[in-house]
């Protein structure tokens, strides 16, 4: 799930993405709330929203560098890129359609990942200054479309969410399924697009130098504090009251959802909502912490790796092969959740962590990537390739 075409690899980049990986693991296997109340876990606290946030930015740090880096590609060479780019979305996008038949509980990332390489096809041609002014634009604007285009697509849209993950058979309800990969579903791509371009600026920054590294963790902590600060203060000047008012905010324990997530919540009725910082919704204060925590968790990731690649092996090597290991353990939560009695959550959690570790490093000793990512790689290269010399 990695797209990187540096000289020498960033391991501080698959090390991200490693805690990407684990922390959505953590998501799907221990409780987000205490046993027997509405007190978010440390689990929730620290990696509901954000892990997969963190791996929609590394995904657009992977395109920046798979596109030129600080040095974006031009002409027939761009043009080659978006074409590997477009073959290796919609495998992915694949792939996440037939996970989407298993029996689970797990909220699917991958069609919607899909679609987000796709819709970030005409930014990857644009130079550092454009590209952070239309992040800037889209951070600000995207959530307060999504606030205004919801009512009018919930109602003219029947049903207008899927209610479960995209599967082969929501191809023939293309309305239903354009609505919930863009606005209504887990993953909005019309907001989770911010996510991607955050990435492409990073990407377009040389990532090996130590001022940039300590700027992305400074500037990445300051935004993530900052728009909790922000949101904790609009909330307490009169927006929680307002959005607790609303249908669904009088409907759900929405204080307590706050700290874990509003993924399902109908968020309408109120302009505070625009207010929150909740995880998964889809606000510019959610979409700024959120990039925030993951520039800083590169950031640190980088700092780490700068004279021993290897030093987060533990995390290296299991997240150059992600495609494969979230593949695996959507697979694996599948068969978990059908035993009886269910398996402990935390031992359930250790074993698969640490199998994907073992996984990981065994892939790379043997100087292989792991399958899935070996069938994308090879089918976007070849049609890149394809390109190329079809134009000479």
């Amino acid at each position: 799930m990695q797209t990187t075409a540096a000289p020498r690899r960033l391991t501080g980049i698959d090390a991200a993405r490693g805690v990407a990986l684990f922390g959505m693991m953590s998501t799907h296997i221990l409780p987000l709330y205490a046993p027997g109340s509405t007190t978010a876990t440390w689990t929730a606290l620290v990696f509901s929203g954000r892990a997969s946030g963190l791996f929609a930015v590394i995904a657009g740090i992977g395109l920046a560098l798979l596109t030129g880096g600080r040095s974006p590609h031009r002409d027939r060479t761009l043009s080659a890129d978006r074409t590997g780019i477009a073959v290796r979305a919609l495998l992915i996008a694949l792939t996440g359609l037939i996970l989407g038949g298993v029996e689970t509980n797990i909220a699917i990332i991958l069609v919607h990942y899909g679609v987000l390489f796709l819709l970030a096809l005409p930014f990857v041609g644009l130079r550092l200054r454009a590209l952070a002014a239309w992040t800037v634009g889209w951070l600000v604007l995207a959530p307060v479309a999504a606030y205004l285009l919801r009512p009018v697509v919930t109602a003219g849209i029947d049903p207008p969410t899927l209610g479960g993950n995209p599967v082969f058979d929501h191809l023939l309800v293309p309305q239903t399924l354009a609505a919930d990969i863009m606005l209504t579903g887990y993953y909005p791509a019309l907001q989770w697009l911010g996510f991607i371009l955050v990435g492409l600026v990073v990407g377009r920054l040389d990532l090996r130098r130590l001022p940039v590294q300590l700027g992305l963790l400074g500037g990445g902590v300051a935004a993530a504090i900052g728009a909790k600060l922000l949101s904790a203060q609009l909330l307490r000047a009169g927006g929680l009251d307002a959005i607790l008012a609303t249908p669904d905010g009088s409907r759900y324990p929405l204080q307590a959802m706050l700290d874990v997530g509003l993924a399902g919540i109908d968020q309408t009725g109120s302009w505070w909502w625009l207010a929150v910082s909740a995880p998964h919704s889809g606000s510019t204060l959610d979409l700024v912490h959120v990039s925030g925590a993951a520039a800083a968790v590169v950031a640190v990731c980088l700092l780490l790796t700068r004279r021993f690649p290897q030093a987060l092996l533990p995390l290296s090597a299991p997240g150059a092969m992600t495609l494969t290991l979230y593949s695996l353990h959507v697979c694996v939560m599948s068969w978990a959740d059908q035993l009886t009695p269910l398996p402990d959550p935390v031992q359930l959690f250790w074993l698969q962590l640490a199998a994907a570790v073992a996984i990981g490093i065994l892939f790379q000793r043997v100087r292989s990537r792991g399958p899935l990512e070996l069938i994308a790689s090879g089918a976007a290269n070849a049609a890149r390739d394809g390109r190329i010399e079809a134009r000479r």
